[in-house]
């Protein structure tokens, strides 16, 4: 299947043809605006489905609203005409196509253009009128907001924000996406006017967006991690946000806790699913000798060899675990055992360790108890 995508630079095409790279049997013909006339009607004689994702929305003069958006799309029919080529066609409208301004004006006539080459040709005739649309790769200080934001709070920029309480419609890049792509295999969502549409739009206040990016930031500081259920809007986002960091900004320091034993520094903290931290240990040291009523872990040798004991306090049986970077296993603390951890190797114990809580000063549920037990 040969696959025409109009505004192959723009934001909606170089997504889709990253994705569409990765189908099999398709060929994609990627034109854009410093592409010649030649070319597209080159493109237009045998492509069996059309992407139109090509347009305007800051010109530097309104008349170029109507060119950039309407006459361009006509062009590109008349060439299929030409071609008697009456393949699908899709195109990249806007909310704004019932606004009476230059850009919702001409959008609004290159959907009736469309509707009507439709009629008259037979062709399956697709139009999608996009919200604002967020994702990596957009362009920041152009039209999008959270591309600006992302980009400028990543850096320590300003942001300008007149009413926090506007509430704008949102719909991620990689949802579009997908919905493209279903689209080109037959699967359509559309309402009753005969738009398509996206199914996942999600509704936020500017205010709300700034305050998750700030938060996106601050996390690198208190090792937080925002919500990452599968549709969440705050998971699109600092996926988002991430592609907008510096080149030279992809990494920050952590706080390394050391002793005589070797260290411990944490790594990632979350309000629901506890921490993660890395505790490297010396040769022959041992750490923990402690048990918990609540508060639970899981230990992972990475590197080096150990053992793990445990015992229940009013016991003397110990229990004893031996664990290496060699063999990857994941050794459960239950609660109500005071447990140790022995670095028995000549080089260096890496342990990765998750609990279940976030360490709370004032609440450690922590209680020191030797294991006492013989390696």
């Amino acid at each position: 299947m040969k696959i025409l995508v109009t505004g192959s630079k723009g934001f909606i095409g170089k997504n889709l043809i990253a994705e569409l790279k990765y189908h099999n049997n398709l060929e994609i013909y990627e034109f854009d605006s410093d592409g010649s006339s030649k070319i597209l009607d080159r493109y237009c004689q045998d492509c069996d489905f059309v992407f139109h994702l090509a347009g305007v929305n800051r010109p530097e003069n309104t008349a170029e609203y109507m060119t950039g958006n309407h006459d361009c799309l006509i062009a590109l029919l008349e060439l299929l005409k030409i071609h008697h080529n009456t393949c699908p066609v899709m195109l990249s409208s806007s909310i704004q196509a019932d606004l009476n301004n230059p850009y919702g004006k001409s959008k609004h006539a290159a959907e009736k253009a469309l509707r009507s080459y439709a009629k008259e040709t037979g062709s399956d005739a697709y139009i999608y009128r996009f919200p604002n649309l967020f994702g990596k790769w957009g362009q920041p200080n152009y039209n999008s907001v959270i591309a600006t934001f992302c980009y400028n709070i990543a850096r320590g920029y300003p942001i300008r924000i007149d009413n926090p309480s506007a509430m704008l419609e949102l719909i991620y890049i990689d949802d579009v996406i997908q919905n493209l792509i279903q689209l080109l295999y037959g699967k359509v969502y559309m309402d009753e006017s005969g738009f398509c549409y996206v199914p996942q739009v999600y509704r936020v206040t500017l205010g709300e967006i700034a305050e998750l990016i700030y938060s996106f930031k601050k996390s690198r500081e208190d090792l937080t991690i925002p919500n990452m259920e599968k549709e969440s809007f705050s998971k699109k986002l600092y996926s988002t946000y991430l592609s907008y960091l510096p080149e030279q900004g992809f990494s920050y320091p952590l706080k390394m806790n050391e002793d005589s034993r070797g260290s411990f520094t944490e790594f990632i903290r979350t309000t629901d699913r506890g921490q993660i931290s890395v505790n490297i240990i010396r040769p022959k040291m041992v750490k923990g000798n402690h048990w918990h009523h609540t508060k639970n872990e899981k230990f992972l040798v990475v590197s080096g060899k150990g053992v793990v004991q445990f015992r229940k306090p009013e016991e003397e049986k110990i229990i004893s675990y031996h664990v290496s970077g060699e063999t990857l296993e994941v050794v459960d603390i239950p609660v109500g055992y005071t447990h140790n951890i022995i670095n028995i190797g000549n080089s260096d114990l890496i342990v990765l360790m998750w609990c279940n809580e976030c360490f709370n000063s004032e609440h450690p549920d922590t209680y020191p108890l030797n294991v006492q037990g013989e390696i």
